[in-house]
């Protein structure tokens, strides 16, 4: 059931040009299956799950490297961090490109040891759940979005529909391929496990959680908090933490490729910005998860239909740039009037605004905010209002309506 990852490009690019690549993301996003997937039957793979690999990994690493030679795909090298002054040795005997693929589900645990050791002779990468496009087999239609006229022409000239059952169906299982590509899978059992190993396995060692139930009671109120602006001290508080333990956890949580943190478009032109990032849940399903919602049905007539929609859209959005190996140039405009837009794609200077509606009918007063842009002197291309529409049609002279099936 594997689907093809628009990262398979990119990967192939970065191979010929960077002895060692690293692929992070969280855990069940497919990085070792990916990576099986396109490392030929030449490549040796060898995982740190296992303890007796682990352990040789650990105590010895120049004998580690004596039993596996290159090329070579470790899989979870956060386990043994101590190697990777090792990876360099070899590296630095033969640069032969693409001789060490190594995946992490804790980058922030290996970064510092990748800066390190692997400076110059590394490509890193990021993989999160199944796109859309990933999911349906057309992975190669998955691309970095902007909402030109001609953009949204050829996104749209196929004329594909998302009705809201389906739309609210994908949000609720979620992106990891296991639950997502098979519809017999349990999805509440997949998650219940999720979780429980992501507590024993992970979170437990990084964080010294002492009581799981703390930790769980935050991880349901950040969920809880998705699309939202970041307030620290009222998510410590419906966690019954410190501030500076939630700062700790959500670092940790964005760190695994859980959560991501969007920031504020800011300029020195206007102090009347604000600073505070938005927080959104990099897979829905999780979120809709943890936040207890039954099935679609009631996950899209509830409270949280309108943010996990956001949620969802930004997600799919993030990817069409991390899957092909760009960085998302993303912001969110917010000032001291309130005024928001909710996501800017700020490039060459030029910002791109987008609204992202639960509405199958928009309206040029959804857009109306664009206009704050010019008045602080930016310049500012087409913009978009992302929502329920089934066709794209102007809203105003620079706007239009794009569907999510557009996505």
């Amino acid at each position: 059931m594997y689907r093809r990852r628009t990262l398979e490009t990119f990967l192939g690019k970065a191979a010929r040009q960077f002895p060692v690549l690293l692929v992070t993301g969280a855990r069940q996003v497919g990085k070792t299956t990916f990576l099986r997937r396109l490392s030929g039957a030449r490549r040796t793979y060898v995982t740190l799950d296992d303890p007796m690999v682990l352990a040789l990994a650990r105590e010895d690493p120049a004998l580690f490297f004596q039993r596996f030679r290159a090329p070579l795909l470790i899989d979870e090298i956060q386990y043994a961090p101590g190697l990777l002054p090792y990876v360099k040795m070899e590296v630095d005997r033969n640069r032969t490109p693409g001789s060490y693929w190594l995946t992490g589900s804790q980058p922030f645990h290996v970064m510092k040891g990748v800066s390190e050791s692997l400076a110059g002779r590394v490509g890193v990468v990021q993989l999160l759940g199944l796109s859309r496009k990933e999911w349906a087999g057309r992975s190669r239609e998955s691309r970095p979005f902007l909402p030109t006229p001609t953009e949204i022409r050829n996104r749209t000239r196929a004329g594909e529909k998302l009705p809201v059952k389906e739309l609210y169906r994908l949000i609720w299982r979620g992106a990891f391929p296991m639950v997502a590509l098979n519809g017999k899978t349990d999805r509440d059992l997949f998650y219940a496990s999720y979780v429980q190993t992501y507590l024993q396995r992970d979170i437990r060692d990084l964080a010294r959680v002492g009581d799981e139930m703390s930790f769980l009671r935050f991880l349901r109120s950040a969920a809880a908090r998705t699309g939202q602006l970041l307030n620290l001290s009222e998510l410590a508080r419906d966690a019954d933490i410190a501030v500076t333990t939630a700062k700790n956890w959500l670092s940790i949580l964005q760190g695994s490729g859980v959560a991501y943190l969007l920031e504020p478009f800011h300029t020195n032109v206007t102090k009347r910005l604000v600073k505070t990032p938005k927080l959104y849940f990099l897979d829905t399903g999780l979120c809709a998860y943890l936040t207890e919602w039954s099935s679609p049905e009631t996950l899209a007539a509830g409270a949280m239909a309108g943010a996990i929609l956001e949620t969802w859209v930004v997600v799919e959005l993030l990817k069409g740039y991390w899957h092909n190996g760009r960085r998302a140039p993303f912001y969110y405009y917010r000032d001291k009037d309130r005024t928001e837009i909710d996501l800017l794609i700020v490039q060459d200077g030029t910002a791109y605004p987008l609204e992202i509606k639960k509405t199958a009918s928009p309206g040029k007063d959804d857009a109306r905010h664009f206009q704050v842009l010019e008045k602080r002197g930016m310049p500012v291309g087409p913009g978009g209002v992302i929502c329920l529409a089934e066709h794209s049609l102007p809203l105003t002279p620079s706007v239009h309506a794009i569907p999510v099936s557009a996505l």
